[in-house]
């Protein structure tokens, strides 16, 4: 492994950052609120009923580290109450492709994954 990338930085470095970006892009949340902005702008609310099971406060979480990182832009409208959007930047929706490609693979896979499950939970029920 190089001790640098072509940007100058050591190579731990950019493992380190690579890791917490995956992290983040891996997570469930991430992955349900960049698919419910695919195609639109929604507000607050909007997405909170769109993303079944997250709370108001792992929403709010999950869009900080979105706006934080650059893959979504909020924008607030001066009226009483405030109406807040979100919308993806141009580099997050580039991370749309490869979220379908991952989803696609795990429609394909999903039930040879579920067998494997089965049959390892069953073989290794006893052994516990």
């Amino acid at each position: 492994m190089a001790a640098h990338d072509d940007g100058g930085e050591p190579a731990e470095e950019v493992c380190r950052q690579v890791l917490r970006i995956l992290a983040l892009i891996g997570d469930k949340w991430t992955i349900l609120v960049v698919g419910q902005l695919r195609d639109r702008t929604l507000r607050f609310g909007e997405l909170h009923r769109a993303v079944t099971g997250i709370s108001q406060r792992m929403l709010t979480r999950t869009l900080r580290q979105l706006e934080r990182d650059g893959l979504l832009t909020r924008t607030v409208h001066p009226s009483v109450p405030p109406r807040v959007e979100y919308t993806l930047t141009e580099v997050g929706a580039t991370l749309l492709g490869s979220l379908t490609h991952l989803a696609d693979w795990a429609t394909t896979h999903r039930r040879q994954i579920t067998a494997h499950r089965r049959r390892y939970d069953a073989a290794h029920r006893d052994n516990g």
